[in-house]
């Protein structure tokens, strides 16, 4: 181990030297944290005893349950997304349904207020305005993500479907929709934090079907910092089991992948 190598840009150190780093930084964080939190009268974060006395009350009020509510909505809203954006975004080779695509992809800049004002006129239960409003957000990313996909791949690849007398409607399916599904994984991957991370505001809209949305709300009424520091390492700890899963499953079905 040469602690030097670490301070080299574009070193490629073994898996024991980021080991030791990671402990490192984190040895910090904690050190850090701890610091704050006793120093002065005003504190910027709860102390470690707050926070663990928070994860214990919320573990008692059911955290589990919650958890399972937003992955539930997460889960939904992703199926749904999913299946319109990729009918969506295999428009783009089509020339007469390209500016469909083109337009959805840049009604992302529109704000999520504009966007469950119209929902509201449309859907009048609580839960299905939560899963379209996901829907609708994560779909607009998605849409863009797949397009510049769809845009990189190289011109040889569709020379040589053609050299095999391939048909468009074939080239369409083996090159764009089949031969980069494991794009398709990695941009659901990236896309899927922005919507892990909208829950929050989106679980608001129906108090009574909980979740973490719920649960970081009614704490941040009551300036609960506690339970909120509890909540949002909750909230960081699924989404990275999240993103872990997603990554772990393209790797293994794709082991030729570019990405492993």
């Amino acid at each position: 181990m040469k602690i030097k190598s670490w301070f080299r840009p574009f070193e490629i150190l073994p898996s024991l030297d980021r080991s030791i780093i990671f402990l490192i930084w984190l040895f910090f964080v904690l050190f850090y944290w701890i610091l704050v939190s006793s120093i002065g009268e005003k504190h910027l974060f709860p102390t470690p005893g707050q926070v663990a006395e928070g994860f214990l009350n919320l573990y008692n009020e059911g955290l589990v349950i919650h958890i399972f509510s937003s992955l539930g909505l997460c889960l939904q809203a992703t199926i749904f997304s999913i299946l319109c954006s990729l009918l969506i975004a295999y428009m783009v080779p089509i020339p007469f349904l390209l500016p469909i695509a083109t337009l959805l992809s840049k009604m992302r800049y529109l704000p999520l207020t504009g966007i469950t004002f119209y929902l509201t006129l449309a859907v009048s239960d609580a839960r299905d305005m939560q899963v379209w409003v996901l829907v609708i957000f994560m779909s607009l990313y998605f849409i863009t993500s797949l397009i510049a996909v769809i845009k990189d791949i190289p011109q040889e690849e569709i020379d040589h479907a053609r050299s095999l007398k391939c048909s468009r409607m074939e080239i369409l399916w083996e090159i764009v929709a089949k031969g980069r599904m494991d794009y398709v994984l990695d941009v659901l991957r990236q896309n899927l934090a922005i919507t892990w991370m909208m829950l929050v505001t989106v679980e608001s809209i129906l108090v009574a079907a909980g979740g973490l949305g719920v649960l970081i709300k009614n704490s941040d009424k009551f300036m609960n910092h506690g339970r909120i520091v509890s909540l949002q390492i909750v909230i960081l700890l699924v989404g990275l089991g999240i993103d872990w899963s997603i990554n772990t499953f393209r790797k293994g079905l794709f082991r030729y992948s570019k990405f492993n």
